[in-house]
């Protein structure tokens, strides 16, 4: 079926603020949308109150629509222009809402514009966990007991009937807010308090918990038709009782055998299809038991995009919000071209011959004192994506993309070798529990009791410790005596030169040059959707370490456009926004444009933004890699926040020409004593200051200066590591903390 020639212009709903659950997955799936429907020569309303997203952008959309996202900012544009229909699904939880509350009020309907992408029933029916428990009831599919409380006295009343633990889930939130495991008694009345204040109906879902089953994600899309394609499974490392958003998560799913993975399949297109009429995508949640029945059971179903559906797109090379987008006006799958082959259709569901993790990214350390437990309420801020021929070889690159002062899972000096700890972090999940597993195998702990404590499939862990038996082969050796074997395994894991160097007691750069005379040297393979059954026209690529070389260097003038990495606070969609802008820019001056970065969220990281993408951990010795590959004219750094500038340093020192404001400039900006003393020479007031290089230095200099003293590192963001001191006590004690904390 072509597309509704009736619908000749679209309101696009955004997500608003980023908060914690909500991020620029949104600005990347609305700008999909945007382009998606422009194609078509659909006129684009857009309203969003995010000034920082590219969606807010002159080049996005028709006309924008910077207001707060409320009923009168709706009926204020429905009365200036003529919308035929309104696309709820890439503007998050707040976007439903809003849809929602529109048409309670009659608005849709007294505007004459129609909802597309979703319906009204498939909202209510998901949004409310009443609803949506009963209508699985009726078509069959399995849920964990639960029962709806809408008052205090009914939450007790179930937790009566259940015991102990228990799941709290509140209705209509996102990104599990309100939401919390109750494993005593004596918790239950804060927590089912604030469930219920959390949700905007005062309703909770109460499910008897299933803590430790294996959790699993499905990627649909729908059209008019009803034909389904799934575009991803999606496997959580973490069992279940850490929210989908902070768990490591694995495409596609490593562990699911192929009867359970094909039961899964058919129930999320029987849920798709039962939830309402409707042409676009969902997500779908299952939990599995760790028993050999592997007995499924069904979490949840959104009627829209995500930021899985972002990870996926990413992941897949299938652009989910576009291709959403044409299905919501009419078309059908089969209609539509793949656009990574441009030769097979959209219902042609993608193959993937590699493997992708996704780890969050969390900022607890700009809150001190904070509850650091992950549960089934949502606290990363971001995440990074990785993509390798294996799963250690993405774990080790993703664990390299975090930027939290590691060099890659181990390897690297740091392990904590207190055994209460280490036992005390694998049984309550914190952000660093990746880490803490390593630790646990490294310093000896048996990985049963491993598995018993974390309910992390026995899989997962056994890669883990294959990675730590490599370790302990490999600091048998030296530099001139290690095997090739040995270094071309270690760099088919993923371990980055450094970690190399650290087990054989020798300098990074050092390793670097023996492997390439060696010949283990990167190559670059092209994501393509099908396992390279069809032949890619669209330059997206990964590194590994194989024969053959997909990325073919052009002779065209290039330049390098370093992104910001993952989200965290002080560093975000901004920053994203401006690479966009920088890719746009340089392609305008005739410049072939690389983009490098590793945050699936983000509009950088689409296929079809820069000429080429590599989506790879924007860390100094993949960069340096892809450069010494592409040849590029030089490397713009200023556009991709604190992660780019810090990395600036070093390109100056190999040689690379930084495009744009150079290393001396960023330097004299970022260094705090260089800033100061610029001031003082050009005659500008500024506070007195001093530079200090150890805690003696300070304390001497807190007597010149005298308290209260604001102390602050160079090239941090979001004033990391700032603190007002107000004696030599306390001086002290944040100086020493800061130098410990400076890589080395």
């Amino acid at each position: 079926m072509p597309k509704d020639n009736s619908i000749k212009s679209v309101l696009i709903i955004g997500s608003g603020p980023i908060i914690i659950g909500q991020a620029c997955e949104f600005d990347y799936s609305g700008s999909q949308a945007a382009k998606s429907l422009r194609e078509e020569g659909i006129e684009v309303s857009l309203i969003n109150s995010n000034p920082a997203t590219i969606m807010t952008d002159k080049v996005t959309a028709d006309h924008i629509y910077l207001w707060p996202l409320e009923v009168k900012s709706i009926i204020k544009i429905l009365e200036e222009r003529q919308i035929d229909a309104v696309l709820p699904t890439m503007g998050g939880q707040t976007a439903l809402n809003l849809a929602l509350k529109c048409d309670d009020m009659g608005i849709w309907k007294k505007y004459g514009v129609k909802m597309i992408g979703v319906d009204i029933e498939a909202i209510k029916v998901t949004e409310d966990r009443d609803l949506f428990r009963m209508r699985m009831n009726e078509i069959g599919v399995g849920m964990a007991p639960s029962k709806i409380a809408k008052s205090f006295l009914e939450g007790k009343s179930v937790a009566q009937e259940f015991g102990f633990p228990l799941v709290i889930r509140p209705s209509f939130t996102l990104g599990g807010s309100g939401g919390s495991v109750v494993y005593e008694k004596e918790q239950f009345d804060a927590l089912l308090n604030r469930g219920l204040q959390t949700s905007p109906i005062h309703e909770v879902l109460i499910d008897k918990a299933v803590l430790g089953w294996k959790e699993y994600e499905l990627e649909l899309l729908r059209d008019k038709n009803d034909n389904v394609a799934i575009i991803c499974s999606i496997e959580n490392f973490d069992p279940m009782g850490v929210h989908t958003g902070d768990s490591i998560t694995v495409a596609p799913a490593q562990t699911l055998s192929d009867s359970t993975y094909q039961k899964m399949r058919t129930m999320a297109i029987k849920m798709m299809r039962s939830i309402g009429n409707f042409a676009g995508g969902c997500n779908v949640q299952f939990a599995v038991s760790n028993e050999e029945s592997e007995e499924i059971i069904a979490i949840e179903i959104n009627p829209r995009v995500s930021r899985s559906s972002a990870l996926a797109s990413k992941a897949t090379g299938y652009p989910i919000a576009r291709i959403a987008s044409k299905l919501a006006i009419g078309y059908n799958l089969d209609e539509l071209i793949n656009e990574i082959t441009k030769s097979t259709s959209a219902y042609f569901e993608p193959t993937l011959d590699y493997v992708i993790v996704k780890i969050p990214r969390w900022n607890f350390d700009k809150f001190k004192g904070c509850n650091r437990e992950l549960g089934f309420q949502m606290k990363s801020v971001g995440e990074v994506m990785a993509i390798g021929r294996s799963f250690q070889e993405a774990l080790q690159k993703a664990c390299q993309s975090l930027e939290i002062k590691r060099n890659g899972l181990g390897a690297d000096g740091k392990e904590n070798t207190n055994t209460a700890e280490l036992l005390q972090a694998l049984e309550r999940p914190s952000w660093n529990r990746l880490f803490m597993i390593y630790d646990a195998m490294k310093h000896g702990i048996a990985i049963k009791t491993i598995q018993k404590l974390t309910k992390i499939d026995m899989w997962f862990l056994q890669q883990i410790e294959e990675m730590i038996a490599l370790e302990n082969e490999i600091s048998k050796h030296n530099l001139s005596n290690l095997p090739k074997d040995l270094l071309y395994e270690a760099k088919q894991k993923g371990y980055a030169d450094r970690q190399v160097a650290h087990l054989l007691r020798c300098l990074e750069s050092e390793v670097y040059k023996k492997r390439n005379e060696l010949g283990i040297k990167r190559v670059y393979k092209l994501v393509d959707t099908c396992a390279a059954e069809f032949e890619a026209k669209t330059p997206y690529y990964y590194s590994t370490f194989e024969d053959e070389n997909e990325s073919i260097r052009t002779d065209k003038k290039k330049v390098v456009i370093l992104g910001s990495g993952p989200n965290r606070i002080g560093q975000g969609i901004e920053f994203d926004y401006s690479c966009v802008h920088g890719v746009l820019a340089a392609k305008e001056m005739g410049y072939e444009t690389i983009m490098i970065n590793c945050n699936p969220e983000t509009v950088s990281t689409d296929f079809s933004t820069a000429d080429k993408l590599y989506f790879e951990p924007v860390f100094w010795e993949h960069i340096y890699d892809i450069i010494l590959h592409e040849k590029p004219e030089g490397v713009i750094v200023q556009l991709g926040g604190q992660t780019a500038l810090k990395l600036a340093e070093k390109l100056e020192r190999y040689g690379i020409k930084i495009i744009g404001t150079d290393f001396k400039s960023l330097d004299l900006a970022e260094d705090r004593g260089s800033f100061s003393n610029l001031l003082k020479e050009n005659n500008i007031p500024y506070p007195k200051f001093g530079v200090i290089t150890d805690a003696e230095e300070a304390l001497t200099l807190s007597k010149e200066l005298g308290f209260p003293l604001l102390v602050r590192p160079s090239y941090v963001l979001g004033g990391q590591s700032m603190k007002i001191v107000i004696n030599e006590e306390e001086l002290e004690q944040h100086v020493v903390k800061l130098l410990n904390d400076l890589p080395g």
